[in-house]
């Protein structure tokens, strides 16, 4: 069987899809909303991104970028459900920064820093459990 990666209009239908199957209030304060965006994102490390909440006080506000060339890049080899599912976990990742946020709180933050350094540590040979 083989398998086809979702175009990105047809991962632009299913994100817009997630979303209306999402409670509204859940994107109160979002007021960049969510874009994905064609282009696969890289840190400075070279570690692949696969979606960001941005938040600007003086520029644009609250949004989220969901980034469809790192997800093809990361799950392109997928079936185009199990492609889904993953722009499914970004999405719901992403839109916990966004209501922890709001309340304050970094713990998705702080465990984002924990298994970033340990990608960074197994990238640069000094990996252990």
């Amino acid at each position: 069987m083989e398998l086809a990666v979702l175009t990105f209009e047809e991962t632009r239908e299913a994100l817009d899809e997630l979303i209306d199957a999402l409670p509204p209030d859940i994107f109160k304060g979002l007021n960049g909303g969510v874009a994905l965006v064609e282009d696969a994102m890289y840190d400075e490390n070279g570690v692949l991104i696969l979606g960001h909440y941005h938040y600007q006080p003086y520029g644009l506000g609250r949004y989220i970028s969901i980034y469809y060339g790192s997800m093809v890049a990361a799950y392109g080899y997928m079936h185009p459900e199990a492609f889904v599912d993953r722009v499914k976990s970004t999405l719901h990742h992403e839109l916990t920064h966004h209501l922890e946020g709001l309340a304050g709180d970094k713990s998705l933050e702080h465990e984002d820093a924990r298994t970033m350094a340990k990608i960074l540590a197994g990238m640069h040979g000094h990996g252990g459990s």
